[in-house]
C-alpha cells in the first residue's frame, strides 16, 4: 500500500511524484540492464509514466517480469532523491560527463534560447538524471504494488519524425494496487472492444493504402450494420416528418464562400480541384472553373431550399440526407473508423421560423432519445456547448455577431430548461455559425465522447440569402437547425462496435441465424430451414457440413453470431430447432414455427434480447 494517506490536490500531486519517481526508477533499471544505453525524456503522464531510450541493446515486453523486478528491487533499498542545482556552465559539463547526447541538446537549448541561467538535477543512487523535480523523499514511499509495464512502442526524439527514433517503455502507476487493477482490467477491457481490432476479426471494414488514409471500405458486413442503422434512421425521420433529398459530393469553390465555411474549414478540407469548362454562351471559349469535395451537407441543402419560392406555410421544412462528406484530417490524428477524410453524414436541416426553433429543438432532442433507447444506450449527457467571447481568436472562429450569439444561446437554455434537462456548457465548443447542443455519451470503458449535435445557425440562412414569405406577406430570412442523432456512420459504428464489443442484436447483426448440423444427413430439413428464414427476409445460412458440430459453435461462436441453431436427429423428427444464443449458456428447444415468429418479432421491434415465445 501507499504510504500517501492524502485526498483531492494532495493526492494528485503525491501521485504525481509517484509517476515522476518512477520514471526514474524504471531508467535506472534499464540502464543495469542495457549498459551504454542513452535517455530521452521520462515524463509523468494520465494514467503512469514513460521514458524514452537509444537502447544498447533491444528490449521487449518478454524483458519486462525483469524489468519490473529489478524496479521493486530498487523501490526496496530505500533511494533518497537529492537535488543539485547547478550554474549553466556546470550543468552543461555534467551532462557531458554523464554522456547523454539528447540531455544535453535539450539542456543547451534550455541555456541559450530560453535563457535559463542554471539547470537542475536529481540523484537517487547511481542513477543521475537532468530534472526539475518534484519527486518523494525516498524509493520506500514507491508502493511496489501499484505500477505495472504496459508496453514498447516506437517515439521520435521530441515528436519531430525527422529524428531519431527511440524506444518508449510505458508504464501504469497508482498509489494503490487495487486502483492499479481496476484500471488495468478497465484497459483489457478496452483493447478486447477495440473497434479496430474487431473491425478486422468481424469482416466489417478495411483499409488500403492505394485507396487512401482514412477512407474506409466497407466490407459486406460492415455494410449490413450501416444499412440498419440508417434504415432505423430512415423511418425516426419520415414518422417526424423529414423529406429525404440526394445531392453531389462536390459543388464549386464559391458556394463555401458564400456560407462562410472558407476559410473556417479551409485547412479541413480537400485541396480545390481547377477544371475548364465551355462558356455559358456554348461557344468554344473555356473558362476556369474550381471545384471542392465537400465537407459538410448544409451548403447543398440550402441550395435545395432556395430551388422554389417558400412560404411561412411551408415552415418548418425537414430535409434529409445520408450524404457523403470529405475532410481532410491531419494524418496524425487519422485512425481507425473514430477520424477518417470520407464518411457518412446521418445529417438533416430544419428550415423554421424563430417561434418554431424551441418545438423543433425538442422535437429533435426526443427523436434522438427513442433513437438511442432502441439501441440501449441510456448513459449519456448534453452539453451546451456556446461560443468564447473572450477566446482572442474569436474572429477567425466564429461569426461576429455578439446579439445573435447571445439570443440564440438563451433560446437553447430554455429548451434544455423547459424540458427538465440538466445540461452543462462547453465555452468554446460552438459552431463558427451558432451554439449547439452535443450529446456526451460514457463509454463501456468509462471514455467520455461527442456522439452527436443538434446545432442552432443564425448566420448561413443570411448568408445564402434564402428567404421565405411571412403572413405579413414580406420577405424574411429562416433559421437553421443542423442535427445529426447517428453523427457519421462511421464514428457511430465504431462507438457501435465497442458498445456491444462485436456482438450487435439480432436485428442488425450481419448475420442473424446459422443452422449447424449434427451430421450431414440433416442438410436438407436444415436447408429448408434456412430458405424459409431468407424468405422471410432474415440474415441466415446452413454452416460447412463437413466440420464437427463444436466446431462449428466454436466458429459461430467467434464471429458472434447471434443465433445459433442446431439440428440433429430429433429435431429433424419433430419439425424443431435447438436454439443456441450468444453470450446464454441455456439452449431452447421450440418449433419451426414458434422460432420463425420469434425472430421476425425480435427484428421488427428492434429488440435487443431474443423474443423467446412464453411457454404455458
Amino acid at each position: 500500500m501507499s504510504n500517501f494517506e492524502h485526498s483531492g490536490d494532495e493526492a494528485q500531486d503525491d501521485l504525481y511524484k509517484v509517476r515522476h519517481s518512477l520514471a526514474h526508477v524504471m531508467a535506472q533499471a534499464v540502464l543495469e540492464m542495457r549498459p551504454g544505453s542513452t535517455l530521452g525524456f521520462g515524463p509523468p503522464i494520465q494514467d503512469g509514466f514513460y521514458y524514452d531510450f537509444i537502447l544498447s541493446e533491444p528490449l521487449t515486453e518478454e524483458d519486462f517480469p525483469e524489468l519490473e523486478r529489478r524496479m521493486k528491487k530498487i523501490c526496496k533499498r530505500g533511494q533518497r532523491f537529492d537535488r543539485e542545482d547547478l550554474d549553466a556552465e556546470a550543468a552543461l559539463a555534467r551532462i557531458d560527463a554523464m554522456g547523454e547526447p539528447y540531455k544535453r541538446e535539450y539542456g543547451a537549448e534550455l541555456i541559450e534560447k530560453h535563457k535559463r541561467k542554471g539547470l537542475s538535477f536529481y540523484r537517487n543512487g547511481p542513477f543521475v538524471d537532468m530534472c526539475e523535480g518534484p519527486h518523494v523523499h525516498t524509493t520506500k514511499e514507491i508502493p511496489r504494488d501499484a505500477f505495472k509495464l504496459r508496453s514498447v512502442a516506437g517515439a521520435y526524439w521530441r515528436g519531430n519524425s525527422d529524428n531519431v527514433m527511440m524506444t518508449r517503455i510505458y508504464a501504469w502507476a497508482f498509489l494503490d494496487k487495487e486502483t492499479l487493477d481496476a484500471h488495468v482490467q478497465a484497459f483489457e477491457e478496452a483493447q478486447a472492444r477495440d473497434h479496430k481490432k474487431l473491425g478486422r476479426e468481424l469482416g466489417l471494414f478495411t483499409f488500403d493504402n492505394e485507396i487512401g488514409r482514412g477512407l474506409p471500405l466497407w466490407l459486406p458486413n460492415g455494410t449490413v450494420v450501416r444499412d440498419e442503422l440508417e434504415k432505423l434512421a430512415r423511418e425516426l425521420e419520415f414518422k417526424a416528418g423529414f423529406h429525404r433529398v440526394t445531392t453531389p459530393h462536390l459543388a464549386k469553390e464559391d458556394l463555401y464562400r458564400t456560407t462562410g465555411h472558407l476559410p473556417y474549414y479551409a485547412e479541413d478540407m480537400f485541396p480545390s480541384m481547377d477544371v475548364m469548362e465551355l462558356g455559358e454562351s456554348g461557344d468554344e471559349e473555356r473558362i476556369k472553373e474550381t471545384y471542392r469535395l465537400r465537407p459538410m451537407n448544409c451548403p447543398h441543402h440550402h441550395k435545395v431550399f432556395a430551388a422554389e419560392p417558400r412560404s411561412y406555410r411551408d415552415l418548418p421544412l425537414r430535409l434529409a440526407e445520408y450524404g457523403q462528406v470529405y475532410r481532410f484530417e491531419d494524418s496524425g490524428a487519422v485512425g481507425g473508423l473514430v477520424r477518417v477524410r470520407g464518411m457518412a453524414m446521418n445529417d438533416a436541416h430544419i428550415y423554421c421560423t424563430k417561434a418554431q426553433i424551441k418545438d423543433e429543438f425538442k422535437a429533435v432532442i426526443e427523436m434522438s432519445k427513442e433513437a438511442y433507447a432502441v439501441l440501449g444506450l441510456d448513459d449519456f449527457k448534453i452539453r451546451l456547448s456556446r461560443w468564447d467571447p473572450q477566446d482572442p481568436k474569436g474572429k477567425d472562429k466564429y461569426v461576429d455577431n455578439p446579439a445573435a450569439w447571445e439570443e440564440s444561446e438563451a433560446i437553447l437554455a430554455d429548451v434544455l430548461d423547459e424540458m427538465g434537462i440538466e445540461f452543462k456548457e462547453g465555452v468554446g465548443e460552438a459552431a463558427f455559425y451558432g451554439p449547439k447542443l452535443d450529446f456526451q455519451f460514457v463509454t463501456v470503458t468509462g471514455r467520455e465522447e461527442t456522439v452527436s449535435t443538434v446545432q442552432l445557425d443564425f448566420a448561413q440562412p443570411e448568408r445564402m440569402g434564402l428567404k421565405y414569405v411571412g403572413s405579413d406577406g414580406q420577405e424574411h430570412t429562416p433559421f437553421c437547425v443542423h442535427r445529426a442523432p447517428f453523427s457519421t456512420h462511421e464514428r457511430f459504428v465504431a462507438f457501435l462496435i465497442e458498445h456491444f464489443a462485436g456482438a450487435f442484436p439480432t436485428w442488425m447483426a450481419p448475420l442473424q441465424v446459422q443452422v449447424l448440423t449434427v451430421g450431414e444427413q440433416f442438410d436438407d430439413y436444415a436447408g429448408a430451414i434456412v430458405a424459409r428464414l431468407r424468405a422471410n427476409m432474415v440474415r441466415a445460412e446452413l454452416a460447412p457440413s463437413d466440420d464437427t458440430l463444436p466446431k462449428k459453435i466454436r466458429q459461430g461462436t467467434v464471429r458472434k453470431i447471434p443465433n445459433l441453431l442446431i439440428i440433429g436427429e430429433r429435431e429433424a423428427e419433430n419439425g424443431t430447432v435447438t436454439l443456441r444464443r450468444y453470450g446464454h449458456e441455456y439452449q431452447h428447444t421450440l418449433s419451426v414455427e414458434a422460432f420463425v415468429n420469434a425472430i421476425g418479432t425480435t427484428i421488427a421491434e428492434r429488440r435487443l434480447e431474443f423474443a423467446l415465445p412464453e411457454t404455458g
